[in-house]
């Protein structure tokens, strides 16, 4: 008599713990997008010297920013391809922020980019 080709397999009732902590949390390292933890860190210590962050909130604002950054990234290319262009400029990106930002956070949002593109040429 022939043995049965389907074995019995033995369930675990909890998941086996990954090897490695970064690989258990979803995270925006999984998805292939940048990681801006060390960046929020700094600008936290700068504006609020005496205050932390914990990694689950730096995990949301991480998310925030690369959702941001996405939308902004897709209607600047938008209004590439409207005016029939090549090459994305820096007005499409600032025409991108002032349709998806609030007026106030939009404005403030180009003046710090600006002044960023332009320390970053200059140095």
């Amino acid at each position: 008599m022939a043995k049965p080709v389907f074995k019995r397999y033995h369930y675990i009732r909890r998941h086996p713990r990954p090897l490695y902590r970064k690989y258990s949390r979803c995270s925006s390292i999984d998805f292939g997008h940048g990681n801006y933890s060390l960046y929020i860190s700094r600008v936290l210590k700068e504006v609020v010297p005496r205050r932390g962050i914990s990694s689950h909130t730096v995990d949301i604002m991480n998310i925030l920013i690369n959702d941001i950054f996405e939308r902004i990234a897709t209607e600047a290319c938008q209004w590439m391809y409207l005016r029939k262009r090549c090459t994305l400029t820096p007005e499409d990106i600032q025409r991108a922020v002032y349709l998806l930002l609030p007026k106030k956070l939009a404005k403030l949002a180009v003046t710090f980019g600006t002044k960023a593109v332009h320390r970053f040429i200059h140095s």
